[in-house]
């Protein structure tokens, strides 16, 4: 498979419909690739708290109608990062959107665990219930946002329903990149999965970025890693090692805890 992150820089110089077609570019220019991945909260910056209500859309908005062009456009599985949702009772959630390559909204996972430590985010948005898993006919991706990545039972949930490469949008601040960089290969290594974690750059509300966006393998190797600044980062991978991995090494059916139920 040929993935490519976009690791779009948020400027609060630049207004958010100027984005969305900016990124809507790049996307188109990815035709070719069989994935590509945009970050989390790109429209208005992940630390951008106080323009979270103004910025909030509905699940089918402006960015939704943009990223389910530009996937028909380029003919790829678009994982469009996420937005600022505004349910119908009200109720914001960071929620990522995921095409089809005609087009086709397939999934939206509303982020599970929410950053703030009870501010930000952790107040201010509603938290999602549902692991969210995506059928790719070369592998089965399983969705997470930013700071589940901290939170391993919800990777083992995702490769428990069947997940083989784990994609996480993220806005993770430049202070806490080494965390970022171990814990993408943490979860690589004991899911024996590939992860794709992709990155902003520029500054969200006085927050660096850290970027450096990744892509490890099921045995923990870094395949690709970007820079800070803007970028795409290009990877070709083979979705088959996943499963070759597994039985070359069969770690996952040794478990004795928090077994899921069989299927």
């Amino acid at each position: 498979m040929h993935a490519s992150l976009i690791q779009i820089a948020v400027n609060p110089d630049e207004s958010s419909n100027s984005r969305r077609e900016r990124a809507a570019s790049l996307v188109v220019a990815q035709r070719g690739a069989d994935l590509v991945v945009l970050p989390e909260l790109w429209p208005v910056g992940a630390f951008a708290y106080t323009a979270f209500a103004d910025e909030a859309e509905p699940l089918r908005g402006p960015t939704h109608d943009v990223m389910a062009e530009a996937a028909a456009e380029a003919g790829v599985w678009l994982h469009a990062g996420s937005i600022v949702e505004r349910a119908e009772d009200g109720t914001l959630y960071n929620t990522s959107l995921v095409f089809s390559p005609e087009g086709e909204r397939v999934a939206a996972y509303r982020k599970i665990h929410r950053f703030g430590f009870d501010k930000g985010e952790a107040v201010m948005m509603g938290a999602g219930e549902e692991l969210v898993t995506v059928s790719l006919s070369e592998t089965t991706l399983g969705l997470a946002t930013c700071y589940d990545l901290r939170f391993p039972e919800q990777f083992r949930g995702l490769v428990d329903a069947g997940a083989e490469t784990l994609v996480v949008a993220a806005g993770w601040p430049e202070r806490r990149r080494s965390h970022w960089t171990l814990l993408a290969q943490a979860r690589a290594v004991e899911n024996q999965a590939y992860v794709l974690a992709v990155g902003s750059s520029g500054t969200h509300a006085g927050v660096e970025q850290a970027g450096h966006s990744i892509v490890v393998d099921p045995w923990g190797e870094v395949l690709a890693e970007a820079g800070a600044a803007e970028e795409v980062l290009t990877v070709e991978f083979d979705p088959t090692r996943t499963a070759a991995t597994r039985e070359q090494f069969p770690a996952l059916k040794d478990r004795r805890l928090g077994l899921a139920p069989p299927r």
